[in-house]
């Protein structure tokens, strides 16, 4: 199909009913078009200035309603001027890049219906702040103009009343300067900011030199991709994408959590602090042949050594991060000031067991099935998802994993001055960890981690850069290791473990739990061990009643580590058959009779048993389970089994049982304990 056909395609659509579109989309969709053939065009004239927004920008004016003093979500840049400037150019420049990008002069607000909408405003001049600084004493001149420039970033925007750009001109002297550039999220990403300095630079140069700037016509505007976008998106293709989605990361989803070194804060608000790690050019190379040779990228191979540290880190096996996408991938929209970055959330199951070349090969295929799916918004996939929501921390995602490519800037040089970069101060923190991976062209790969500095000390950090890069070592060079073999510790902190763990007492072998017991009922044969009501039983009944169904269950196949399910009522009962479960070997997984019907069925699934211990009571009330053997304890005959204490082979290692509690996704989750987990406490 030409670009006539489409042009005329997509202004048809345009002028449609939302039911038109839908229908229209369909019958696109049966004849193979995608929607990345049909071109952003500019909205048609309207009195009207208000618009809807995208959708990141619904989200992200949410969030600012939430909390209108953040700053986690400003764009900022500083950049140091050294020379001769002439500030009506530089103003100008502003000016006409406000008058360029309708982003730049649009405001938000709530129309009648409480739902938000962009106000683009008539050309206005920049909002240019100029600081002088040059009576400032020396001594204390570095740290005002650091303290003016993190005022400028720091100060709240407005979003009702704007402007939601920001300049500052911080003056140190007559031939030295300190630029400011500030804008809110919901009218620019860090693409935009690239922009804004190109355009800048340019219009500045055109402005001393006395010519018109060289700068090419926008074809659209971002109010125009945000039609554009709900357009498509409401015609039908959100539901297609969705479907991809939903499958990829289902129905459960798991909140990720560091350790930390200090405690969490509920409210999640956090300063940003960064640490930077550079791969050696023989590791960058080397991980580089060993992307190419599984037919990854360079950024597929660091996000699989990110996502295979986290599971060592947490120990979880469903690893989700989020990862940005510039979403400039249309033509109309590369050069254009906006809010386009989109969030995706990448998921990789991750096992101790894989080798670290099949996760770079998960990672792989779950990163260009993204790149075909890369349309639909992070809040349209977070609305849909519905993920059971934490204060403080992000849905659906927890650590954010960002690559670029770039080439080394160098400073850029003006009419009498020379542009280049300025550190700005103290952030807030979007996330706990941020893990930001830089290839530039001669192969060099810096990384660098961008972590919450109230959770984590530098100390905590350092250190997972270097197991981070004990992980990328390992890929690169032995990508046949298991993930759970890859060795991240340095031989320091081998060392300072073998310090800390080193005893020269001896201690006797641990016993197991029903060892424990054993030997009580030959020292106090007599003694009460229960009570329940009027009922009573020794330790030497207790004994003889368990070893009885102890060789029941031997005889069915329990042995070391074997997993059996009791559902019984708090009873004498109750104690004879957890203990002989431990003496057959086995692990006891506790059912609460009392629970609902799915969620034992859910445990008695998960923990995945195949004998079931209860009473006759209490078998018709719980959820069928194919394939499960179940024996009644009131009703069973154990009166030929042996009263010998069964001779298993368990030590303290063995598993002792198995304990469901509520799960961060809201389903249970089991965890396991050892006979050592809990004889150390007796």
């Amino acid at each position: 199909m030409n670009s006539l056909t489409t042009q005329r395609i997509a202004e048809r659509f345009a002028r449609l009913s939302p039911e038109q579109r839908r229908a229209v989309y369909q019958k696109i969709k049966l004849e193979g078009l995608a929607i990345g053939q049909f071109p952003i065009l500019p909205r048609q004239a309207s009195e009207s200035d208000a618009w809807s927004p995208s959708y990141a920008q619904a989200r992200q004016w949410f969030l600012w309603k939430l909390e209108p003093d953040s700053t986690a979500y400003h764009i900022s840049g500083a950049y140091r001027l050294d020379g001769e400037l002439d500030g009506q150019a530089l103003g100008a420049a502003f000016d006409a890049l406000v008058a360029r990008h309708e982003s730049l002069r649009t405001l938000f607000r709530a129309d009648a219906d409480g739902q938000v909408t962009q106000v683009i405003q008539p050309a206005v001049a920049a909002n240019l702040e100029q600081i002088d600084l040059t009576g400032v004493a020396p001594d204390d001149l570095t740290a005002r103009v650091r303290g003016e420039a993190a005022r400028l970033h720091q100060t709240p925007f407005d979003l009702e009343h704007g402007p939601l750009l920001r300049v500052g001109l911080i003056r140190e002297a007559a031939d030295r300067h300190v630029l400011v550039v500030v804008m809110h999220h919901i009218i620019s990403d860090g693409w935009s900011m690239g922009i804004i300095i190109e355009e800048f630079v340019e219009l500045y140069r055109a402005r001393v030199e006395g010519r018109a700037g060289e700068l090419d016509a926008l074809p659209v505007q971002y109010a125009d991709f945000a039609l554009w976008q709900r357009h498509w998106l409401e015609a039908g293709e959100k539901e297609r994408q969705l479907a991809y989605w939903k499958a990829q990361l289902g129905d459960d989803h798991p909140v990720l959590q560091l350790p930390t070194t200090y405690p969490r804060r509920a409210d999640g608000i956090y300063r940003a602090a960064r640490h930077h790690v550079d791969l050696t050019e023989e590791l960058a190379a080397a991980l580089q042949r060993r992307a190419q040779g599984q037919g990854a990228t360079l950024f597929m191979a660091l996000l699989a050594g990110v996502q295979v540290l986290l599971s060592r880190y947490t120990g979880l096996a469903d690893i989700r991060v989020g990862v940005p996408n510039a979403n400039r991938h249309r033509v109309e929209t590369e050069g254009l000031v906006g809010f386009f970055v989109n969030t995706q959330v990448l998921s990789s199951r991750v096992d101790a067991r894989q080798s670290l070349a099949q996760v770079l090969e998960q990672t792989r295929e779950a990163a260009l099935g993204a790149q075909t799916h890369q349309d639909l918004p992070f809040e349209q996939l977070v609305e849909a998802l519905r993920p059971e929501r934490q204060l403080g921390a992000n849905p659906l995602f927890q650590v954010m994993v960002n690559h670029q490519r770039m080439e080394r800037k160098g400073p850029v040089r003006m009419p009498g001055l020379v542009l280049d970069e300025y550190a700005l101060g103290e952030q807030a923190a979007q996330f706990e960890l941020v893990v930001d991976t830089t290839e530039t062209a001669d192969g060099s790969v810096r990384v660098s981690l961008t972590y919450a500095r109230e959770l984590y000390d530098g100390e905590a950090i350092e250190r997972m850069g270097r197991h981070y890069l004990a992980v990328l070592r390992a890929l690169a060079e032995s990508p046949e290791l298991a993930v759970g073999e890859v060795e991240l510790l340095g031989t320091s902190e081998r060392d300072q473990l073998h310090a800390w763990g080193g005893r020269t007492a001896r201690y006797p072998a641990q016993e197991t739990l029903h060892q424990l017991i054993e030997r009580q009922a030959l020292a106090n044969p007599e003694a009460t061990a229960l009570i329940h009501g009027d009922e009573s039983l020794s330790y030497e009944e207790l004994n003889l009643r368990s070893n009885r169904l102890a060789h029941r269950l031997i005889e069915l196949g329990v042995g070391p580590d074997v997993k059996v399910g009791i559902a019984v009522e708090r009873s004498i009962g109750m104690m004879v058959g957890l203990l002989a479960i431990l003496k057959a070997g086995g692990a006891y997984v506790p059912l609460d009779p009392e629970y609902p019907a799915d969620r034992l069925a859910y445990m008695m699934r998960d923990s995945g048993i195949e004998l079931l211990l209860t009473q006759s009571a209490i078998k018709d009330g719980l959820p069928p389970a194919e394939g499960l053997q179940v024996l009644e304890l009131d009703t069973l005959d154990l009166s030929g089994e042996s009263e010998h204490d069964p001779q298993v082979a368990v030590h303290a290692e063995n598993l002792a049982y198995v304990i469901y509690t509520s799960g961060s996704t809201g389903r249970p989750k089991g965890a396991q304990l050892s006979h050592r987990n809990v004889t150390r406490l007796l």
